[in-house]
Parts: structure tokens; C-alpha cells; sequence
């Protein structure tokens, strides 16, 4: 529980000091955008890191060269609260995530959301669920990267188990032909869903695959682009699941 504690004390402590930083980060994009982007950024990924320094994770990562210099959309696959730390502490480009609709009303947390190009989608609505994939594009055509989880929510089942894909997450991919970077996570539920409301230390795989870009597939595949990358995440969180035997 003392993880816990000192986790919940971080999280308020550095939500509340941010406030001044809100008005400093927005002086900094009316003088430089880009700036104000790359500044927001890393205050986020500070964050973060500092979180799961609490949490004291080991993680193994894999393949990271894999990800090319330019715009692409992220695919992990989901079981953790803390996948979108894990992953979002190690993004070096501009990444907006998609996240559920609730998240929008959370006081400050919200508005770094919006200052690091998180999109807030609501999964009740398919005509807004249109118009934020729609945006993830636009993102996308601007030289900013958007990870998605496409399972739709968090996978409570068997470990080495994932939901079926929403095909509707990989429209930002087809409509730009930009590369998809599968993320594949082992162990993330070992940090603090396993055990509820305990953190505990965990040794976590994340493994980056190789690019996909959506033309270069057969027209099967890039039909059935979501069973195709999930197959790809799949194979590989079943191949990892070895490095975490004692």
C-alpha cells in the first residue's frame, strides 16, 4: 500500500503545482507552438516516469528502432492502467492518444490531454466516434502520431488473452497509408490490477514491431487489417511470455 499512497500523493501534488505551468505553457505557444508542444510533452513524460519509478517496474523493451522517424499510429494491446504510461513515456515524436469520452470532465488531467493532442472518444456515439477518428487523421496528415488501444477498453481475461480488435481504430491508418507500429505489452496487469489496490514491483515486456504500411499488404489483409495486427501482437505477447519465467 505504500507504493499506493505515494503514488496517489505524486498525482495530486503534481496536478496541483501544474497550474501555474498551464499559463506558462500557454505564453509559450502563442510565442512558439512547436515549443509549447515539445515542452508539454516531456512535462508529461517526467510525470509519468516519476510514476512508475514509484511503481518499480522493470521493463524490457524490444525493437524500439523499429518505429521510423515520421508520423505513425500506435497498436498495443490493453490490460493496464499503466500501458499508457509505458508507452506514452517513451514516445520521442508528437502523440496524441485516444482516450474514453469520461476522461475529457477530469479536472487538470484533462486539460494536459488537450495540450498533448489526446482525443477523447465516445464509444456510446458512432457519429462523434467518426468525427475524433476523422481528427486522428487530420493529426496524422500534420506530422503528430496517435496510438490507440483497439480492444476498446482494458482485457480483464487470461493473461496471454486479447478482445477482438475494432477495425474502426485502423481508419487512421488506411485513409493515410501510415505506418502501424504494433505495441505489445506482457505482465502490465502484474503492477497494480492483479492485486488491487496494491502496487507491486513487476517485470514488463514491450515490444515494438515492425512498421506496417497498409498498401504495401494483399488486399485480404488490408481488408482484415485489425485480425492482421492482432494475429502480429498476439504471436509475439505468447513468444514473450518466456523471458518472464523465473
Amino acid at each position: 500500500m505504500i507504493r499506493f499512497i505515494c503514488l496517489v500523493i505524486f498525482l495530486i501534488s503534481y496536478l496541483i503545482l501544474s497550474i501555474p505551468v498551464f499559463f506558462f505553457e500557454w505564453l509559450l505557444g502563442i510565442c512558439n507552438k512547436k515549443a509549447r508542444d515539445y515542452s508539454s510533452l516531456r512535462i508529461v513524460q517526467w510525470g509519468f516516469k516519476v510514476i512508475l519509478r514509484i511503481t518499480g517496474v522493470e521493463v524490457t523493451v524490444i525493437g524500439e528502432e523499429n518505429i521510423p522517424d515520421e508520423p505513425v499510429l500506435f497498436i498495443p494491446n490493453h490490460r493496464s492502467f499503466f500501458d499508457i504510461l509505458l508507452t506514452y513515456s517513451r514516445c520521442q515524436r508528437l502523440t496524441g492518444y485516444i482516450a474514453k469520452k469520461e476522461m475529457e470532465h477530469i479536472p487538470l488531467l484533462s486539460t494536459w490531454m488537450h495540450f498533448v493532442y489526446c482525443l477523447f472518444l465516445d464509444r456510446e456515439n458512432p457519429r462523434e466516434g467518426l468525427k475524433t477518428i476523422l481528427k486522428a487523421i487530420d493529426y496524422i496528415k500534420e506530422g503528430i502520431s496517435i496510438c490507440i488501444f483497439p480492444e476498446g477498453t482494458r482485457n480483464k481475461g487470461e493473461e496471454l488473452s486479447m478482445l477482438p480488435f475494432k477495425d474502426g481504430a485502423f481508419k487512421i491508418a488506411t485513409r493515410t497509408n501510415c505506418a502501424i507500429i504494433p505495441i505489445s505489452l506482457n505482465n502490465t496487469s502484474a503492477i497494480f490490477e492483479n492485486q488491487m489496490p496494491r502496487i507491486k514491483k513487476a517485470h514488463v515486456i514491450m515490444e515494438y514491431g515492425t512498421p506496417i504500411y497498409p498498401n504495401d499488404l494483399d488486399k485480404e489483409d488490408k481488408k482484415r487489417i485489425g485480425a492482421y495486427v492482432q494475429n502480429i501482437i498476439q504471436t509475439t505477447i505468447e513468444k514473450n511470455a518466456a523471458l518472464l519465467e523465473p
